[in-house]
C-alpha cells in the first residue's frame, strides 16, 4: 500500500483544496492529512474560522481522506512520516523546495494550486475588499 501524507489549515475548506486531496490521494492508496491546531495557528499567527475539530469534521467527510491526525508543530514532520510508513510528502507549488530535505524519508512532491482561489482571497472577498 502506497501511503501519502499532506499537511495545511484547510480553513473555508474551497474547492481548490479538495482538487489538491484529491490529487495527492491519485498518488497512492491511503491519504493522511496533516491538520494545524488552534494552537498551531496561533503561533503561526493565524486565525482559522473554523475550528480544529469543525475543520477535521469537514475533511474526515471527504472520501479521498483516510485519516486526519494533528499538526501541533513545524518540527513534526520526520516523526508523522516515519510513524506513519509514509512514501509520498504533497503540498502545493507554493511550497516549492520548502520540504526537500524530508527526500531522505519519502518522496516529496509539490502539486500546481488551483488557479484563482485561496482561503485568502475567499476572506477579502466576503470582507468586500475586493470585487468577485
Amino acid at each position: 500500500m502506497k501511503k501519502i501524507i499532506t499537511y495545511g489549515t484547510f480553513d473555508l475548506l474551497h474547492w481548490g483544496h479538495i482538487r489538491l486531496l484529491e490529487r495527492a490521494k491519485e498518488l497512492g492508496d491511503h491519504l493522511t492529512v496533516v491538520l494545524s491546531t488552534d494552537e498551531f495557528n496561533q503561533l503561526k499567527d493565524k486565525k482559522a474560522f473554523h475550528n480544529y475539530e469543525q475543520r477535521k469534521y469537514l475533511l474526515e467527510a471527504i472520501k479521498h481522506v483516510d485519516k486526519v491526525i494533528p499538526e501541533t508543530s513545524w518540527n513534526q514532520k520526520i516523526a508523522d512520516i516515519q510513524t506513519n510508513q509514509i512514501d509520498i510528502f504533497v503540498m502545493g507549488d507554493d511550497w516549492k523546495g520548502q520540504f526537500d530535505f524530508l527526500t531522505p524519508y519519502c518522496n516529496v512532491c509539490y502539486l500546481e494550486r488551483t488557479k484563482n482561489i485561496s482561503t485568502t482571497y475567499i476572506k477579502q472577498q466576503l470582507a468586500g475588499s475586493i470585487e468577485t
